[in-house]
């Protein structure tokens, strides 16, 4: 698989296909056995399934239906990687004894984290719960730590030391860098309510506690997989550290959350590696317009083959299915009889014995993918195969991805009586229903659309602007994932 990668899916089937020993570290978080309603809380059909799942039975229940994810996170786990998995007081001893210490063995148990909040505890006959445990394991004995990228600053302590009467004062440290951070982290506060990073996710985790994570366990250009992505937090922090990332989710709200939040703290678009968002209905616009290569590679994993990792000395051919008959794909639709001959050419001269091989044997000599073909070429493709016996597949992307229609986005902006405000307002038409809104009230088009309000459920606001000319964007997205923008220009005297 490539990365950077946001996939809407259940990440146990996800998983499962993904490469072994592919991945450098993982985080987890996965909902705490706790059997509340707060657990559901994007409310959209796929998290709602994955609580009713784990919610069939009891613990034994909960603790197979996460064995069996983390069973496959240890196999793609590099051996020189970790694991963090983020639990609380409910099931910490079960997920420890029953599924840590059998899969990853106790002796490559590395701490026990506890972060520790600052929070009021609740009024019961208990002492209160303030952290969550963070389990750390590592696959081997020679795993990745980077104690100096994680180093806290220590408290001076200042002694005296009189002479003659005079009092002199020095600092004393004992390393210069700061000290280890220990296993209980007290220094990382909760995301508060009126917070900068908050995004309206109740469990919605601090990139600074991400962020020590990442450092010390991972280094640049490492893979960081998420695979309860919720709000996003681990791909944002690994995003900002320049490390790969791999984030997985049922939700629908969740993977188009998290991709606005990159948008969001992006520079301008030219300055970072594009990702790929995996939904399971795709916007035929969003595919026609996306970058060439990575929608080939895409579309030949869908279909099933190897893409082509280099574009040079590859007789136009883009990749292969595993038997090596090989794979052409064209983002356009309308793909005329010319295609076809060039592409019975490249494939003779690319290997010529498997070009025999597959006439022989009354199989397809290769695959032409594109959105549409035209007349002229399924006539071509036909007579190949009556006259000549000549098989060339045609698959439309359609055949592989399921395609949807974006939403239909009308936004308007009304001035108010009160100074430089302004009431916006955005409808939608759309095939499903609207999830959610998101606002951009300084849109310029070369930094993308980056929003200043991630969640609205109404598509309604005020707001209030400076003298000069703004444009604002409005980006609805559905309960499929696509989404759609409209703008309006208004000059603020």
């Amino acid at each position: 698989m490539t990365t950077n990668k946001l996939i809407l899916g259940d990440n146990l089937e996800i998983l499962k296909k993904m490469e072994s020993k592919s991945v450098d570290l993982i985080y987890l978080d996965p909902p705490f056995f706790s059997n509340r309603n707060y657990e559901v809380i994007w409310g959209d059909a796929g998290e709602v399934r994955s609580f009713q799942d784990r919610w069939a039975g009891g613990i034994e229940h909960y603790i197979a239906w996460l064995r069996e994810r983390v069973i496959e996170m240890h196999r793609i786990l590099k051996s020189t990687g970790s694991i963090f998995l983020h639990c609380d007081w409910h099931a910490n001893a079960n997920i420890r004894v029953d599924i840590l210490d059998k899969i990853f063995l106790s002796q490559n148990f590395r701490n026990e984290i506890a972060w520790h909040y600052i929070m009021g505890a609740s009024a019961r006959k208990t002492f209160g719960e303030k952290y969550d445990t963070i389990f750390w394991y590592s696959k081997t004995n020679d795993y990745v730590f980077n104690l100096d990228d994680v180093r806290v600053p220590y408290n001076p302590e200042t002694v005296a030391r009189s002479k003659r009467g005079e009092a002199r004062y020095k600092t004393i440290l004992t390393e210069k860098d700061g000290k280890n951070p220990g296993n209980v982290w007290c220094d990382i506060n909760p995301i508060q309510g009126n917070g900068l990073e908050r995004i309206g996710y109740p469990t919605q985790k601090p990139e600074a506690l991400l962020e020590r994570i990442i450092k010390a366990s991972s280094n640049k250009g490492d893979i960081v997989l998420d695979p309860f992505v919720g709000g996003g937090t681990t791909i944002a922090v690994a995003d900002k550290l320049n490390r790969k990332w791999i984030g997985i989710d049922q939700s629908v709200m969740a993977v188009k959350v998290t991709d606005l939040r990159l948008k969001k703290q992006r520079g301008p678009l030219e300055l970072y590696e594009p990702y790929e968002l995996q939904l399971r209905t795709y916007n035929y616009d969003v595919l026609r317009n996306m970058d060439a290569f990575s929608f080939e590679t895409m579309i030949i994993e869908k279909f099933g083959g190897i893409p082509n990792q280099k574009q040079r000395n590859d007789f136009g051919l883009d990749g292969r299915m595993p038997d090596n008959t090989p794979i052409q794909v064209k983002r356009s639709d309308d793909i005329g009889r010319n295609v076809i001959d060039n592409f019975l050419s490249a494939v003779k001269r690319m290997d010529k014995n498997l070009y025999d091989k597959n006439i022989k044997e009354n199989k397809p000599i290769g695959y032409i993918i594109a959105f549409s073909f035209g007349k002229g070429a399924i006539e071509e493709v036909a007579r190949l195969k009556n006259k000549e016996h000549i098989i060339i597949e045609l698959k439309k992307v359609s055949d592989i991805l399921p395609l949807g229609n974006p939403p239909k986005v009308t936004l308007t902006a009304k001035e108010l009586e009160d100074y430089n405000k302004f009431a916006l307002e955005a409808t939608a038409e759309t095939d499903a229903e609207i999830a959610f809104y998101s606002w951009d009230f300084n849109h310029n088009e070369k930094d993308g659309f980056k929003p200043d309000i991630l969640l609205d459920k109404e598509g309604k606001q005020t707001h209030e602007f400076q003298s000069g000319e703004h444009q604002i964007a409005v980006e609805a997205v559905d309960t499929q994932g696509l989404d759609a923008q409209d703008k309006v220009k208004i000059k603020v005297k």
